[in-house]
């Protein structure tokens, strides 16, 4: 079931619950998602594979401006949701304004919180600490090579010749 509005947490909230008494495993990842690309795919199979349900927290437009920018995000919050929810691999997207989605991952509780290869010590991550309070585990993916949002923005701007990876 997916949810209508990437806002609603107390919504989401109530279907993560009904997940979780029908004995299912929810996993939790989030990034910003501009221009989707082939790693993203990857990643977020790879993640659903890990579990039975794939929630996805997106960071709103002030907030990928702050971590990425004035000139991202590329495709706004809506247009970002929107490719994201329709994924077969996920289940609910949920938007946030913070820099990290520790507020979700309070909320939700997930049994597995999933970051790409770019990051090497789970221990490291800020999310950390909240997901092995309550039991969760945290999970780091391989990186996709060759895959990035920055690379494809320098190829718009610069042409193929000039591919930062």
């Amino acid at each position: 079931m997916l949810l209508d509005t990437f806002h609603d947490l107390s919504a989401l909230c109530q279907h993560c619950d009904a997940w979780r008494q029908a004995g299912e495993t929810l996993v939790f990842t989030n990034g910003c998602f501009d221009l989707f690309h082939a790693g993203h795919a990857v990643y977020l199979d790879e993640a659903r594979a890990l579990g039975d349900r794939l929630i996805v927290g997106i960071n709103s437009d002030t907030s990928v401006r702050r971590l990425k920018g004035t000139t991202r995000p590329i495709v706004p919050l809506t247009g970002r949701g929107l490719v994201l929810n329709a994924l077969q691999s996920v289940d609910a997207v949920i938007a946030f304004e913070s820099d990290t989605p520790i507020p979700i991952i309070q909320a939700l509780k997930p049994d597995i919180h999933v970051k790409g290869g770019d990051y090497s010590d789970p221990t490291a991550l800020p999310e950390y600490p909240i997901v092995s309070a309550y039991g969760g585990r945290v999970v780091l993916l391989s990186f996709l090579d060759g895959f990035s949002t920055s690379s494809i923005i320098q190829t718009i701007q610069h042409g193929p010749d000039h591919r930062g990876h």
